[in-house]
């Protein structure tokens, strides 16, 4: 029994390397431009990954704000298919500042502790650090004014909160997350809203139709898609090689739908 399951750990061990390297290959042979861009907001620093995608016109920029394990590859990995679509996407590390001696994700030593950390952030800080990346890409003279944000798991309750707040938005693109919210701040809303939910995530799934009713009646844009079958985190999971087929269905028709709702702006 002892060595099953020690073999069943060495497996999922490989497999997550493996998923992790094919995500490092991407960003590696990536031919899009990508840079680092730190945003200074009051007295900090956000380092934000930015990536330019290879187009002849200026294009929409899309804020993508990451799940609850900090500013990882895979977040970095989805600006450059953003940018692989035609879109400039920012992803801002929220937690600059926050690790080790001031540092930021890749100084916290696991995705554990990141998430330790970042559900000590201040809500005023990430809006107000949210705030200042998006008034930085605006300004980027490739970028043709019009700003969206989407964002996973923690990183899609922020994308849903960001748009009570931000009044130029285009579009919030909710990936499986919800956020404790009034009548009132739904009222704030002046974008439409699109959620992308898995079908076998009650957790986040349970407040989905309350918050469709609230947003119905404050005359607010919001629909929300449930991939039948797909688990918390279906984008991150659909894309490795040992993917449940539900969760990789519902990764690539996220994707199509995203690509379809962004072209419409």
């Amino acid at each position: 029994m002892k060595k099953l399951l020690a073999n069943m750990l060495v497996l999922g061990l490989a497999t997550a390397a493996s998923a992790q390297d094919v995500v490092k290959d991407r960003l590696e042979k990536s031919p899009r431009h990508h840079e680092w861009a730190a945003v200074k907001q009051g007295n900090r620093t956000v380092h934000c990954f930015l990536v330019f995608p290879e187009v002849k016109d200026k294009a929409t920029a899309v804020l993508v704000i990451h799940e609850n394990k900090g500013l990882t590859d895979w977040v970095r990995s989805v600006a450059d298919q953003l940018a692989e679509a035609g879109y400039i996407a920012i992803a801002p590390d929220l937690l600059s500042g926050m690790g080790p001696n001031g540092g930021k994700t890749s100084d916290i030593k696991s995705t554990d502790e990141a998430t330790k950390v970042l559900y000590k952030l201040d809500p005023a800080q990430v809006t107000a650090d949210l705030d200042a990346v998006a008034d930085h890409v605006l300004k980027l003279p490739s970028c043709n004014g019009k700003l969206t944000v989407a964002g996973f798991c923690w990183g899609g309750g922020q994308s849903f909160r960001f748009a009570t707040h931000r009044k130029d938005l285009k579009a919030a693109f909710v990936f499986y997350g919800m956020f404790p919210h009034t009548k009132a701040e739904l009222a704030m809303i002046q974008c439409p809203v699109y959620g992308f939910y898995g079908g076998n995530d009650a957790r986040i799934n349970a407040s989905v139709p309350d918050t469709a009713k609230q947003m119905k009646a404050a005359g607010k844009t919001f629909e929300p898609v449930t991939y039948d079958g797909a688990g918390h985190g279906f984008m991150r999971a659909g894309e490795e090689s040992t993917a449940m087929d539900a969760n990789r269905k519902g990764r690539n028709a996220g994707w199509e739908r995203w690509k379809m709702l962004l072209r419409k702006i």
